[in-house]
């Protein structure tokens, strides 16, 4: 797959077609995964936990890091930090030897539990929709997969 996603080739209609479906789907999907896994834990907004689930994924990242990743500006993720950090979620590493401005976040052990939590919650509430397909549309899911994954990396 190209790189240049904002390329002046033309997009063929397929192409479109299938964006717009497949937008939907996801949009639906999400939407049901959110209903059906329970609620965030108490005082953890949906982008607090997007948060935590990128610092556990990323040990060490920092607030700017953190921001660019989420597309975000940096005071307003360094004021979800902070609430994460008051509410024990998330911990901050020692300074930066070469810069002492910068410290990495750590997840906490409570943090860990709480994105946990919401994983597995929301992949059972996936699963039980899985499980209501006919093993055609199931065969047919599992082939798509591969396509999906290189279409979320590029």
């Amino acid at each position: 797959m190209s790189d240049n996603i904002l390329s002046d080739t033309p997009i063929p209609e397929r192409a479109l077609a299938l964006s717009d479906e497949l937008r939907l789907a996801f949009k639906g999907l999400l939407r049901s995964m959110q209903r059906e896994g329970g609620e965030m834990a108490p005082n953890v907004s949906m982008m607090q936990y997007m948060l935590l689930a990128l610092i556990h994924e990323t040990p060490g990242i920092g607030v700017a890091a953190l921001a660019r990743v989420q597309n975000v500006r940096g005071p307003t993720v360094s004021a979800q930090v902070k609430s994460l950090e008051e509410a024990g979620l998330v911990e901050r590493s020692a300074p930066d030897p070469q810069d002492r401005r910068r410290s990495g976040l750590q997840i906490s052990a409570e943090g860990l539990r709480v994105v946990e939590t919401l994983r597995a919650r929301r992949r059972d509430a996936l699963a039980r929709r899985i499980a209501r397909l006919s093993p055609q549309q199931m065969d047919a899911l599992g082939a798509a997969m591969q396509a999906l994954l290189e279409i979320g990396q590029s």
